[in-house]
């Protein structure tokens, strides 16, 4: 990499670009497919876009694919794909999202420059699969460069064009080959300017990976030190951030100020969308968009919950403080598991917009005949004629195009709020809990947010960078393994102060550095929480005593990790119910100033934990109407343009559900009828119903 990109790059990775971001003005819901003319085995452009019509499709992402058809060599540019879709689109109504195709390479560009394909700690990628290069690279930046700037070059007057997407579920995918570890070097001096820090910080006398000269510096994809593995992950998510943002900024010299930029985020992967994404600082990669976007993918038929859609959702609002988003992709059919039953597709649909999404778009239109996703279905089968699946499709897009004024730009205030941190997630993930246990942040966040999801409890997440911390009622912090001093002592003060908290196991355990804290656990945050300890284990045969909680000795297990915990002012919620360890507890909760802090030092079952947060809700004052509904009624609301509250209910079952309206008189906008106050209100299965209270 030669020095201008070298200083380029430490620039942007400590102070970032200069971001002109502009929350897009948005009066109409967006119902969307992604679409690949260059896939298509014959010529149906105009059919397909006559049956988008019939469905209500007003939006078409288009072109992240495209690099081989769009340069199909060097320098020799080919647009035929692009401009078929702009004319029949814009000859049909329908708008257009362009991506920047960066997120694979052509052929003739491996061919010239192997060693644009990333080297990662297993050896050089292949060629093949998608997102194998090296976003690093000088020449791949060269070459990216001037495809995004002859694709906006050619579509930026284009009337239907109404934004960009740069790159695709963008990560580092591993990349670390010795140029990356030369940038990393330099990053090393610029954040912690001596070696004497470095070996002090990371400890690195141990086991002689002290380091005494720069040139000594070795590369990461060996390390045994987990201090410096987590700062290395810090540094590839930042070169995600500052890729992301070096994009968004060659597009921002061609976009019309009616056009917004976006990212089509995405999730963990467990099969299907999870947790937080671990290779992205999603909060900081999308400070460069106008709107955030999310890739939201879930099982279905009987193992639909909406749980993921609502987590997904959840996310990406919080990404950008609250604004409504983008789901840039979710299944129509997806793999064959998820054909979905009758009603479910309307469901899923419905759900995006209660979180807050603005726009809901299937991947694909079409099912793909032969590539690596052919049998990831799309909104149309391989037969491309109408299925069942279509034609519910076509009732969401007659709704949304009728109510989009009622339900567009929903706002939410929420009073709970789940800390979520990378940095405890990639320290964590060093050790995780031994014993063979395969539990990781993301099992334990999601079983919190999923206990909130259950009993209807809306929440928001922030993280350490976060300014609006203070302003929650209740906070859950799972797993903070890895976090400075000043974090533990603004939560202190958040306790203090009046707020409410509900800390997990291995929380304050270390630094930002991944250096254990040598005072008693959980470091710091043990005056809020009014507890000490020194010692844990794995439980075997460990239950719960001593406890109000009224569930089966079953259900109250201890399973993974315990703590063994001394309360000072704290008081117990349970003590830990075994011959040996019955002394110590294992759920506490101290009044600290005039707030309220709840530690949960072992990995309990979902009946506890759900235990646990309901206790903490009530006690925070937030226990209400909502929550005299449980899964599978999920509820969801906001406040619309209008400035009416609108309020969903889902039925997540395959049985009728019926409950008690509480809220002001108001309308059933689906069907149109009134809904009075403390009415008896009937779902069907798989069903919903939206009331705008009058």
């Amino acid at each position: 990499m030669n020095k201008k990109y070298l200083l380029f790059f430490i620039a942007q990775l400590f102070f970032g670009g200069t971001l002109f971001a502009q929350y897009p003005k948005m009066d109409k819901l967006l119902y969307g497919v992604a679409y690949y003319d260059e896939y298509m085995p014959y010529e149906r452009l105009d059919k397909d876009v006559q049956m988008m019509k019939d469905c209500g499709i007003n939006v078409v992402r288009i072109a992240e694919s495209t690099w081989g058809t769009v340069e199909p060599q060097d320098g020799v540019f080919d647009f035929t794909h692009i401009d078929r879709v702009l004319a029949a689109m814009q000859k049909g109504g329908i708008k257009v999202i362009i991506g920047t195709p960066t997120y694979a390479i052509p052929t003739w560009m491996a061919r010239k420059h192997p060693e644009i394909l990333a080297i990662t700690r297993w050896g050089q990628n292949q060629y093949g699969p998608r997102q194998n290069m090296d976003i690093t690279n000088t020449d791949f930046r060269i070459y990216a460069e001037r495809v995004i700037r002859k694709i906006m070059e050619h579509v930026k007057d284009n009337p239907t064009v109404i934004g960009y997407q740069v790159d695709n579920e963008t990560k580092t995918y591993g990349t670390s080959g010795p140029n990356v570890q030369a940038l990393f070097v330099k990053y090393m001096q610029a954040k912690y300017k001596t070696l004497d820090n470095i070996n002090n910080i990371f400890g690195l006398n141990y086991w002689s990976n002290r380091i005494n000269t720069w040139e000594d510096f070795p590369s990461m994809n060996n390390t045994i030190n987990a201090s410096l593995s987590s700062e290395f992950a810090k540094f590839q998510r930042q070169l995600v951030t500052q890729y992301l943002a070096w994009q968004a900024a060659i597009v921002r010299e061609y976009k019309r100020p009616n056009q917004f930029i976006t990212q089509n985020f995405d999730l963990d992967w467990r099969g299907y969308s999870f947790g937080i994404q671990s290779e992205v600082d999603l909060f900081a990669a999308s400070k460069a968009m106008d709107i955030a976007g999310i890739d939201i993918y879930h099982p279905s038929q009987d193992k639909l919950t909406g749980v993921e859609i609502s987590f997904g959702g959840d996310v990406t609002r919080s990404m950008k403080g609250g604004k409504n988003y983008l789901v840039s992709e979710t299944e129509a059919q997806g793999f064959p598991e998820w054909v979905p039953y009758p009603g479910q597709l309307r469901l899923q649909a419905f759900s995006h917009l209660a979180s807050g999404a603005n726009m809901v778009s299937y991947w694909p239109w079409h099912s793909i005949h032969n590539s690596a996703e052919t049998y990831w279905k799309g909104l149309l089968s391989h037969d491309f004629e109408p299925n069942p699946v279509y034609n519910e499709a076509k009732t969401i897009g007659k709704d949304f195009d009728r109510l989009g004024p009622k339900l567009i730009n929903l706002k939410k205030k929420n009073d709970v709020a789940i800390l979520f941190s990378n940095e405890a997630l990639t320290g964590f993930k060093a050790f995780g809990f031994g014993g063979g246990s395969q539990t990781a942040y993301n099992d334990v966040l999601r079983q919190l947010y999923d206990g909130l999801y259950h009993m209807n409890v809306s929440c928001d997440f922030v993280d350490p960078t976060s300014q609006n911390i203070e302003n929650y009622k209740l906070l859950i912090v799972p797993l903070l393994y890895a976090a400075p001093d000043s974090l533990l002592q603004r939560l202190n003060r958040y306790v203090k102060n009046g707020g409410h908290i509900i800390y997990t196991l291995k929380s304050g355990f270390s630094d930002e550095n991944v250096k254990v804290r040598s005072t008693h656990q959980p470091g710091i945050i043990d005056d809020a929480c009014g507890i000490y300890y020194s010692q844990f284990t794995i439980p075997e045969n460990v239950g719960l005593k001593g406890d109000d909680f009224n569930l089966k000795p079953e259900d109250k297990k201890a399973n993974t990790w315990m703590e063994l915990i001394t309360p000072t002012t704290a008081k117990v919620l349970a003590y830990y119910d075994h011959p040996v360890w019955g002394k110590y507890a294992a759920i506490t909760e101290n009044t600290y100033g005039k707030g309220l802090a709840t530690y949960i030092g072992c990995l309990t079952g979902n009946a506890v934990t759900d235990k646990i947060l309901a206790n903490a809700v009530k006690k925070a004052g937030l226990w209400g109407a909502d929550q005299q509904l449980t899964f599978p009624v999920i509820t969801k609301f906001g406040v619309n343009a209008a400035g009416k509250t609108v309020h969903y209910y889902f039925n997540y079952s395959n049985k009728e559900a019926s409950f008690t309206y509480p809220y002001g008189n108001g309308k059933e906008l689906l069907s149109g009828t009134s809904v009075n106050s403390n009415s008896n209100m009937l779902l069907e299965p798989w069903g919903m119903k939206i009331v705008e209270v009058n």
